[in-house]
């Protein structure tokens, strides 16, 4: 089920089937000057069904937001049979309950979808990238608070601690990346004029607190640090070998005023434990991806492990965050749902139930 069913240029909407990759969409897109804006780092493999599943994001979602904002209908396979189509090509409705925001996001704990409708938008004239260094993440934090509060809405905005910085050197040492600090992304676009005045006003905001900062040179040069981007979790491995990535405690977000205390906090409890880890990940919307490694055969190592993805998770609750900013509760989250959510957890059981009375669907994730 990968097939694009529909391009509607006229009414800026595409059709497709759920195992549609989503960079094939966007290779398809392309020369309509149209494309669906969330973009995670998984793009060349990740399905269009699952991003709705899980509501993915990614590193454009400062300015495009996530795939919520661009799923318009959902035809749907309910536990008992039943196909529902949840909204149409409408770009606003007010008739009932919107069952299409109910399901994006749902982990197929109410449904399976067949057939999803989508927003697109069109393709940016140009983008412009400004690399900076800081001598800190916690005052890389401070930045993107300040760039934020000065009215510049960058379309992505990612962090690079000094690890990942290692990790990207070793996987390609031809990037052109600072040599010291931890290391902001910011990216602009829209026409040449308003993409330079962006990136000027965000060096003009960062240099007082920046190591160094500077303008990407050119587009090669800048679409050679996003695939770089798009790969660093994955090649923590080049670091060392002997240590395993475990996705526990990795994906928490808070409010973007917290962000630095989030940052100093997470390299609290990495010390803490005596745990190397790398922080990376969607910091201009708060979402701070933390790359824990371990030696898998070290029990040792499992139980500081374990302990220290209870205290991240914890700590983004307690400031006001989630436990899962995009990458899913599933089951691995499952036992803090209650934690962040309170009673609303019951109002969701009850959902589930009413939808699924069964438990046939996707059965014990979400904490549901």
């Amino acid at each position: 089920m990968n097939r694009i069913l529909e391009i509607d240029i006229d009414n800026i909407q595409v059709m497709v089937e759920p195992g549609i990759i989503q960079d094939a969409l966007n290779d398809a897109l392309k020369p309509y000057g149209f494309f669906f804006p969330p973009n995670p780092g998984s793009s060349a493999m990740c399905t269009i069904g699952g991003m709705i599943a899980y509501n993915a994001s990614g590193m454009r979602c400062v300015k495009y937001g996530t795939t919520r904002n661009y799923v318009r209908d959902l035809e749907v396979v309910l536990a008992d049979g039943t196909i529902i189509h949840t909204g149409s090509k409408m770009l606003k409705s007010a008739a009932g309950y919107d069952l299409t925001q109910l399901i994006t996001g749902s982990e197929g704990t109410l449904g399976i979808v067949t057939k999803a409708s989508l927003k697109i938008a069109p393709l940016p004239q140009t983008r412009k990238l400004v690399i900076a260094s800081f001598e800190n993440a916690e005052i890389a934090g401070q930045a993107v608070v300040k760039t934020f509060s000065k009215g510049v809405i960058p379309s992505a905005c990612e962090i690079l601690d000094r690890v990942s910085l290692q990790v990207l050197r070793r996987y390609d040492p031809k990037l052109v990346l600072p040599s010291e600090g931890d290391v902001l992304l910011f990216e602009v676009d829209g026409t040449e004029s308003s993409a330079r005045e962006a990136a000027e006003q965000i060096m003009k905001i960062c240099s007082p607190l920046a190591l160094s900062i500077k303008l990407a040179e050119s587009e090669n040069e800048m679409a050679d640090i996003w695939a770089a981007r798009k790969l660093v979790g994955a090649a923590v491995s080049r670091l060392d070998p002997t240590k395993t990535r475990i996705y526990v405690g990795e994906d928490v977000g808070v409010p973007i005023k917290k962000v630095p205390e989030l940052l100093k906090k997470a390299q609290e409890i990495s010390e803490k434990f005596n745990l190397p880890a790398m922080k990376y990940g969607h910091i201009g919307d708060g979402n701070l991806h933390l790359a824990l490694f371990i030696d898998v055969l070290n029990k040792d190592e499992w139980d500081r492990l374990s302990k220290a993805a209870d205290l991240i998770h914890r700590t983004a609750i307690e400031l006001g965050g989630t436990v899962s900013s995009e990458h899913g509760v599933g089951a691995a989250r499952a036992e803090y749902m209650e934690a962040q959510w309170g009673s609303a957890l019951e109002v969701m059981r009850a959902i589930k139930k009413a939808l699924d009375p069964k438990g046939i669907l996707n059965p014990g994730k979400l904490g549901l």
